[in-house]
């Protein structure tokens, strides 16, 4: 036999066997087609939420005053002590009881008038409002631990992956499967 027909068969052979070899390892140890979720834990962040909250107040202030000097409350009371002054006495002393009575009626009059409008009171009312905020958890992603194969790891995905994630020319695929929405 010629040396090349032998070298030509002997790598031929070789070749074959190897391309069987490869195929045969390939067919007995596949790469996995996904990897198995041991474990999701959601990442959370707190977030706050501002709301207007708004009460009615119920207020009460001095009533405003017309008559700051109590002019009327004076007047009117020196008129009624003059007429009680001077239903005292006679002569020069019913004059006299005349002048004190309406000098202390007008002092009583305007005391009388100075303490009513300190308690005469309007009530009105004043809407309040504040910012309130409420506090929630926001879940940003999730921290999965998988198995593939006989290793383990841990990956951080945004979206929850359910119980296996797929795993393309032996990386994990971590976008979100596209679903088609019927129309």
């Amino acid at each position: 036999m010629d040396r090349s027909l032998i070298v030509g068969l002997v790598s031929g052979a070789v070749a074959v066997t190897a391309v069987a070899g490869i195929a045969g390892y390939k067919v007995f140890h596949h790469a996995p087609s996904y990897a198995d979720v041991l474990n999701v834990q959601p990442i959370v962040e707190p977030i706050r939420i501002p709301h207007t909250v708004c009460q009615d107040q119920v207020l009460t202030r001095e009533a405003p005053v017309r008559d700051t000097n109590r002019l009327a409350g004076t007047a009117i009371g020196a008129v009624l002590g003059g007429v009680l002054g001077n239903q005292i006495g006679g002569g020069a002393g019913r004059t006299l009881a005349t002048v004190a009575g309406a000098a202390a009626g007008g002092y009583a009059g305007n005391r009388v008038q100075n303490n009513m409008q300190q308690s005469d009171q309007q009530t009105y009312t004043r809407k309040r409002c504040r910012t309130e905020y409420e506090k929630l958890q926001k879940v940003t992603g999730y921290k999965v631990t998988y198995k593939l194969g006989d290793q383990q790891g841990v990956v951080q995905m945004d979206h929850a992956p359910g119980p296996r994630i797929p795993v393309q020319n032996g990386q994990l695929v971590l976008t979100p499967p596209i679903t088609a929405n019927p129309v």
